[in-house]
C-alpha cells in the first residue's frame, strides 16, 4: 500500500502544535510562512485524501498577518463542516442543499479560535456525520492517508486525514457515536471525546434531547490534546465539571481497568481482540490492576434504543431540511443512509420517547459501574479498517446499517452517558494499519484518562505515517 502525506523541510517540519507553538515564539518560523506551509501540503494530498470542503486560503493569509491572541497564536488548522464559522458555508458532508455562508461563528468556533488557532478551510464528513466512514456518491469518499483505498474513519474523516497526512497538527473534530475516536483510530491519533457539556458547543447539537455530540480535537500527540483542552478551559470553562487543568505528565496512582472485547450483540474479531488483551497486558506490566470482563458494562436494549435515537436524528434533519433551505433543498440527493435512518424513525416514533428515557438514565448506571473501576479497555472498532466501499451508501440501508453496527460496536455508549472517551493508536494490524485502543472513564476524569496517555505513549510510543 502507497502511504501519502506532505511531511516535509518546510516551516512545518514534522512539529506537533506544541512544537510548533515554541519555534514560533522562539522566531524561527512566522505565521504566514507556516500557514503558506500548510496551504501548500493541502494542496499536495487532498487530490489523494479528499478531505478538504471549503478552501479558506485567501481570509487565513489575511489573518495570518495580523493572528489573534492565545497560546495556539497562528497554528493552522482546519474545523470541521458541520459547525459555524462566519463567511463561510455550513454544508454538513451533504449536497441535498446549498448553504449560504453563516452571518456569525457558532459557540463552538468562538471558544476554538480564542485558543488562537486559525483555520485555513473547513473538512469533509459523511453526509451529516451518520456514516463513520464519509463515502459520499457525488462529493467522494475521504481516504486513509495509511492506505488510501481504505476509509479515513467516521464523520471527522477529512480532519483526521489531514492531521495523520501531516496538513496541520491539529484539527476539530466532533464525536455523536465515535466521530472523534473513530477516526483517529484509524488514521493513527489521538482522539479525546470529553465529558458533555465540556466545551462549548453550537446550538444545533445543544438542543438535542440527548446531547450525543461533544466537540474536540484530533492531534498526533498526547500533549497537543492536553495543550488544547487547557486552552479552551481558559475561553470557556463549564463550572459544573472538574477543572482538566494543565497535564504534563503521567499519573502516579495505579488504576483500576476493565478489558472489555464484546459489545451487546457484536465482537471484536479475534486479531482485534488479541490486540486489546496485548494492551492490557502491557497495563499490567505498567502496575495497573487489569480485569477482562465476560459482559459488557451495557444494557443489552442500548444498541437498539442508540440506533432509534441516531434515526430519529435523521428524520428531524430531514424536515428541517425542507424549511431551512426551501428553494435549494432537493430530498433525492440524500443518500441511502440518511433516507433509511428516516425510514426506520418513522415506523418505530411510538418507542422513542422509552429509548430516549433509557439512553438518558445510563448515565446513572454507567456511573454505578466506575465505582469499581477507573477506567475501561476496548478496542475502538471492532474490526480492522475497511477499504473503501465496504460502507457505501449508495448500497441497500439494511446492508450499510448492519456492517456499520458491526464495526462500530464500542464507541456509542460514551456519547449517551456522556463520559469521557479517549483513541491511542496503541496497536498495529498485521498488514500495517494503526488500530485505536478506546480508554473510558467516569465522568469529569480527562484529567486520568491524559495522564494515562502520556504513560503509554512515553512506554509504547507510536509511529506516525511517515516515519513506518
Amino acid at each position: 500500500m502507497d502511504r501519502v502525506h506532505a511531511f516535509g523541510d518546510d516551516a512545518l517540519g514534522d512539529l506537533d502544535a506544541v512544537g510548533l507553538v515554541e519555534r514560533l515564539a522562539a522566531g524561527e518560523v512566522s505565521v504566514p510562512e507556516v500557514v503558506d506551509a500548510a496551504i501548500a501540503r493541502c494542496e499536495a494530498v487532498d487530490p489523494a485524501l479528499n478531505g478538504l470542503a471549503y478552501d479558506a486560503y485567501t481570509r487565513a493569509r489575511k489573518a495570518a498577518r495580523d493572528p489573534r491572541g492565545g497560546f495556539f497564536a497562528g497554528v493552522p488548522t482546519f474545523v470541521k463542516d458541520n459547525v459555524d464559522v462566519a463567511g463561510m458555508p455550513t454544508q454538513d458532508g451533504c449536497d441535498a442543499f446549498v448553504s449560504a455562508p453563516a452571518k456569525v461563528d457558532g459557540d463552538f468556533f468562538r471558544m476554538f479560535g480564542g485558543t488562537g488557532l486559525l483555520p485555513i478551510g473547513k473538512t469533509q464528513l459523511s453526509e451529516f456525520g451518520f456514516s463513520a466512514s464519509a463515502e459520499h456518491p457525488r462529493l467522494g469518499a475521504v481516504r486513509n492517508p495509511w492506505d488510501p483505498d481504505r476509509t479515513a474513519g467516521a464523520s471527522s474523516a477529512g480532519s483526521s486525514a489531514f492531521v495523520a497526512a501531516g496538513v496541520v497538527p491539529i484539527a476539530h473534530a466532533n464525536d455523536g457515536g465515535g466521530s472523534i475516536r473513530i477516526p483517529a483510530g484509524a488514521c493513527g491519533l489521538v482522539g479525546l471525546k470529553p465529558t458533555r457539556n465540556r466545551l462549548a458547543q453550537d446550538k444545533t447539537f445543544r438542543d438535542m434531547p440527548v446531547r450525543i455530540v461533544s466537540d474536540g480535537v484530533v492531534t498526533r500527540s498526547v500533549r497537543d490534546t492536553a495543550a488544547f483542552f487547557r486552552e479552551a478551559e481558559k475561553v470557556y470553562r463549564n463550572l459544573k465539571l472538574p477543572p482538566v487543568g494543565d497535564i504534563t505528565r503521567p499519573g502516579t496512582p495505579r488504576l483500576r481497568v476493565a478489558v472489555v472485547t464484546d459489545s451487546v450483540g457484536r465482537a471484536a474479531t479475534p486479531e482485534v481482540r488479541e490486540l486489546t488483551l496485548e494492551t492490557g497486558r502491557r497495563l499490567e506490566a505498567l502496575g495497573h490492576h487489569v480485569t477482562e470482563l465476560e459482559k459488557p458494562p451495557v444494557p443489552d436494549y442500548f444498541a437498539d434504543d442508540f440506533l432509534l435515537y441516531w434515526a430519529f436524528l435523521s428524520t428531524y434533519l430531514v424536515n428541517a431540511g425542507r424549511l431551512t433551505h426551501r428553494g435549494t433543498w432537493d430530498a433525492s440527493r440524500l443518500d441511502n443512509l440518511t433516507r433509511g435512518l428516516d425510514r426506520h424513525a418513522r415506523r418505530r416514533l411510538h418507542r422513542l420517547p422509552l429509548a430516549i428515557a433509557r439512553l438518558t438514565a445510563s448515565s446513572k448506571v454507567s456511573a454505578r459501574f466506575f465505582r469499581s473501576y477507573d477506567v475501561v479497555l476496548s478496542p475502538t472498532v471492532a474490526a480492522p479498517t475497511p477499504y473503501v466501499g465496504h460502507l457505501d451508501p449508495t448500497q441497500p440501508y439494511e446492508t450499510v446499517i448492519d456492517r456499520l453496527m458491526d464495526w462500530v460496536a464500542f464507541t456509542p455508549l460514551q456519547n449517551a452517558t456522556g463520559e469521557p472517551s479517549l483513541s491511542l493508536p496503541l496497536a498495529t494490524t498485521a498488514d500495517g494499519m494503526p488500530q485505536g485502543m478506546l480508554f473510558s472513564a467516569a465522568a469529569g476524569r480527562e484529567a486520568m484518562l491524559l495522564e494515562l496517555a502520556y504513560e503509554l505513549e512515553e512506554a509504547h510510543p507510536w509511529r506516525l505515517v511517515h516515519q513506518a
